[in-house]
């Protein structure tokens, strides 16, 4: 208890030693560095701490999906959360440097804003490589393909097939309603069942677009 009292009292002296632009600088830090480690903890356990300011709008209008998706956005809570973490500690190392108030809130914003837009690239370029790692599953309809694994007849089961969607090379589960379909046979996709089976036919006098 004794000891507690003496580290609040250090503390208390501490703060009240620092100017007002220097506690201005060090409130920043301490705040923004917390979420910032609170955020990477929420990363870390799969947990989505971010709220885009440019969402994805999805509307769907006579059985169509219309979307507005905005690529880049350089506003986001993380991008924010980096600009006043590394806007705070710059600020500190550049008074403690005896720089000037001015030329350290021009240091300080310089290395906020450096740190805020590399934050949204990495935001945009994951994003990206997740999304390239996605497929419009309704581009495969009327596709040509090749049949993998043999798919029944009359759909009494199962098999697979190759086949380009979006120019990407899949793998994906099929039936046919007509006869059996051996591996190797060249096929054509005629309906979409889900997003993970498709119905398919023969496909005479077709070549796989490989």
């Amino acid at each position: 208890m004794f000891s507690n009292s003496l580290y609040l009292a250090a503390l208390d002296t501490w703060w009240g030693d620092l100017s007002s632009v220097e506690q201005i600088f060090w409130a920043i830090s301490i705040v923004f560095s917390i979420l910032f480690l609170i955020q990477f903890v929420f990363s870390l356990i799969g947990l989505d701490f971010d709220a885009e300011a440019d969402a994805d709008i999805h509307t769907d209008v006579a059985g169509h999906d219309y979307s507005l998706d905005a690529d880049f956005t350089l506003l986001s809570v993380r991008s924010i959360i980096a600009f006043f973490t590394f806007f705070g500690w710059t600020g500190i190392m550049a008074l403690n440097q005896g720089v000037t108030v001015w030329l350290a809130f021009g240091f300080a914003s310089f290395a906020g804003l450096l740190a805020m837009g590399l934050v949204a690239y990495l935001i945009f370029l994951f994003s990206r490589l997740s999304q390239e790692g996605n497929i419009d599953i309704n581009k495969a309809l009327h596709e040509k393909g090749e049949v993998y694994l043999t798919i029944p007849a009359n759909k009494n089961g199962t098999g697979k097939i190759h086949l380009k969607i979006d120019g990407a090379f899949r793998e994906m589960e099929a039936v046919t309603s007509g006869d059996t379909l051996p591996t190797g046979t060249k096929i054509k996709v005629t309906q979409i069942i889900n997003d993970n089976l498709l119905q398919v036919e023969k496909a005479e006098g077709m070549l796989a677009d490989f």
